[in-house]
């Protein structure tokens, strides 16, 4: 296998780079970790024509070996097409040069070391190569000791320390992954390689966000990284990303929620307190909430299996007030159809909708702390929660002063 560097592009890095999606962000650690192997983002860049430019900057100098000066070109004419500002670094040679060096050195890095990833891990060449050695890079000016005490530690590929310390372990960081055979002597790292440094939750010697294996999950669901995320963005960008992505995950976004549904009635409407991701707000409607002195949380909006129980109950059967089971089934199309208003007397949102020319209401609880068990954990969540929903009288809504028409 050759050595690859920075200047030498291969296609392993190349289709890891390729195959990421652009999210706009107002904070460098809005994405974190993992989520950087579906995600391309440049700390603040919302606009979604700047940040696929940056992108293309990037795949240019990932492609044709180019090197941090012409990628600062780049950076100079998209900031001045776009009038961007606000961006840190920005108003001083040296701040500038810090932002670009970071943007262009952190993903030259990590697709680099997504790309070994991918050769490393090819089952045909783990037979020769089982093992990997860490390597830290000679001749720096100020190392770091822990990265140097890890020089020469060879461990079984799939050893648990590689999962938190596949180079790059920090920003500006050299060190790199290479492949040992099965006769190469194993060497343990240091004492306390595994402890958590309480300022960063990473191990020890490992920057914040850097604790993680780059391309070691490319592989796993787009709609996962995103619900992980979207539990945790300010409700602004969480609803811009949704944005971005809609086109791609909508369907997937269906089967996921549509799992829980029929689980609930395959199990006789036995909660499990089992959450799924139900709807996104849109941009207009987080905006217009902040108007009405309602800061979202998150833009999005869950349904626990206990309340989709409730919603379906016997007893509002029996007097013909229930929504469908369809449309219980369905609910994320059916909320992306509806009119969304908010209630000023009992804060909540309640979505307008047509089922077959009836007139129905689902109502979301805003900001609202639940518990519930959420992509297979356990976590206490404060978010947007569908409460309930039932057919009404389209006039109690459209007509009561007390509701407010939202944009969307």
């Amino acid at each position: 296998m050759a050595n690859f560097g920075f200047n030498t592009p291969f296609k392993e890095q190349l289709d890891f780079f390729r195959q990421k999606i652009n999210l706009p962000t107002q904070r460098w650690d809005d994405i974190q970790k993992s989520a950087h192997d579906k995600a391309f983002i440049v700390a603040g860049a919302a606009n979604a024509d700047m940040l696929q430019d940056f992108n293309i900057a990037i795949e240019k100098a990932i492609a044709e070996g180019k090197g941090i000066q012409e990628f600062r070109k780049d950076f100079k004419k998209i900031v001045k097409k776009y009038g961007w500002t606000g961006w840190a670094g920005e108003g001083s040679a040296g701040g500038e040069a810090w932002r670009t060096r970071v943007i262009y050195q952190t993903n030259m890095a990590t697709s680099y070391a997504a790309g070994r990833w991918a050769q490393l891990t090819d089952p045909e060449y783990l037979k020769l190569n089982p093992n990997w050695r860490y390597v830290h890079m000679d001749g720096l000016a100020h190392p770091r000791p822990l990265h140097e005490s890890w020089n020469g530690v060879t461990l079984p590929h799939d050893h648990i320390f590689w999962k938190t310390h596949f180079a790059p372990n920090g920003w500006g960081c050299h060190c790199r992954i290479v492949p040992a055979g099965r006769r190469e002597s194993i060497k343990q790292p240091p004492h306390g390689w595994n402890k958590l440094d309480p300022n960063t939750g990473a191990p020890i010697g490992i920057d914040k966000g850097f604790d993680y294996a780059p391309g070691a999950n490319v592989k796993r669901p787009l709609q996962a990284f995103i619900d992980d995320k979207l539990i945790k963005l300010d409700a602004p960008i969480g609803a811009a990303m949704w944005q971005v992505l809609k086109p791609i995950l909508q369907i997937e976004q269906l089967a996921s929620y549509q799992d829980m549904a029929l689980a609930v009635l395959d199990a006789g409407y036995q909660a499990q307190n089992i959450g799924a991701l139900a709807f996104v707000l849109p941009e207009p409607t987080v905006a217009n909430m902040a108007t009405l002195g309602q800061s979202l949380e998150t833009a999005a909006v869950y349904m626990v299996d206990n309340a989709l129980i409730h919603a379906m109950r016997d007893i509002k059967l029996a007097r013909g007030a229930t929504l469908p089971n369809e449309v219980w089934i369905n609910l994320p199309n059916y909320l992306a159809k509806a009119d969304i208003y908010f209630d000023t007397q009992d804060p909540a949102l309640v979505f307008a909708l047509d089922v077959d020319g009836v007139s129905g209401k689902v109502v979301v609880r805003v900001n609202y702390s639940q518990k519930i068990r959420f992509d297979g954990k356990r976590a206490n969540l404060k978010a947007n929660f569908v409460s309930t929903g039932g057919i009404v009288d389209a006039d109690n809504v459209v007509k009561d002063s007390r509701y407010v028409k939202l944009e969307k």
